[in-house]
């Protein structure tokens, strides 16, 4: 069969290539999906029990419905970025990265085939802790649209980001440096488990210079219909971000940086 295409686009190699990024993560579903459920699971069980009754409400909402949008984000946060990094990453490390780079891919259609692997990893988990919020906490979608759109821009950026993650480490241990000092402070430390307004006056400045931010507050604001900042910032934010991250990512592909070295 021949290669189709659409203008100027390999179709045939874009849909392989996403289709391979998304049977990659489903081929283990136990670690991949299955884990981080459980675990934004525990972190709301843990919470709610050692911290809710105590704490009362937050902007009128109680604390295990103002934490629970946070989880959710933050587990597609890092899901989307594991997926497109590891793939990337293992890629070159077991020297099967000409197996990508050598299919008449151009580097628009080598960056989409990644990043759909990650936007669909982190819709995947979303919807399903999405799901268990509604049914379980009786949280609703006060701003259904909101939600979805950070939830996609967030998997976006976020997989846009592990491709630059992928692209920069040669091992796994650069890896994980990058995920235990940049992806996971910044998340944690997002407004997840409270209000920035509750922060000393230069952390909160701080917060809003911080895109992870305006990911969590978007989807609280998606959720619950409170938020810490305006969710037509925090869109524009997040959009700005996730272009920057693609334009460099979309130079790095085009150059073959660390890739073809």
């Amino acid at each position: 069969m021949g290669v189709r295409r659409f203008g100027a686009w390999n179709t045939t190699g874009l849909f392989t290539l996403a289709e391979r990024e998304c049977r990659r993560f489903m081929a283990i579903w136990s670690q991949t999906i299955m884990g981080p459920l459980i675990n934004a699971g525990l972190l709301l069980a843990v919470f709610a029990i050692a911290i809710g009754p105590a704490r009362g409400d937050i902007m009128g909402v109680s604390y295990v419905e103002f934490i629970a949008p946070g989880i959710l984000m933050m587990t597609v946060i890092q899901n989307s970025f594991a997926n497109t990094s590891s793939s990337l990453l293992a890629a070159k490390v077991q020297g099967n990265i000409v197996d990508t780079l050598m299919p008449p891919l151009s580097p628009a259609e080598l960056l989409l085939g990644y990043l759909a692997g990650g936007i669909a990893r982190g819709a995947l988990v979303a919807v399903v802790i999405g799901a268990v919020m509604v049914t379980v906490l009786g949280t609703g979608m006060a701003h259904p649209l909101f939600f979805l759109a950070f939830v996609l821009l967030g998997g976006l950026m976020m997989g846009a980001l592990g491709i630059l993650a992928g692209i920069v480490a040669n091992k796994f241990d650069q890896m994980s440096a990058i995920t235990n000092f940049i992806i996971t402070p910044l998340s944690f430390l997002s407004g997840t488990f409270y209000s920035i307004e509750a922060l000393p006056s230069a952390l909160t400045t701080a917060a809003h210079f911080d895109p992870f931010f305006y990911l969590i507050d978007g989807a609280r604001y998606g959720t619950l219909g409170v938020s810490d900042a305006s969710p037509w910032l925090g869109l524009a934010v997040v959009a700005g971000v996730t272009a920057a991250l693609c334009a460099l990512a979309l130079y790095w592909f085009s150059k073959g940086y660390r890739l073809k070295s």
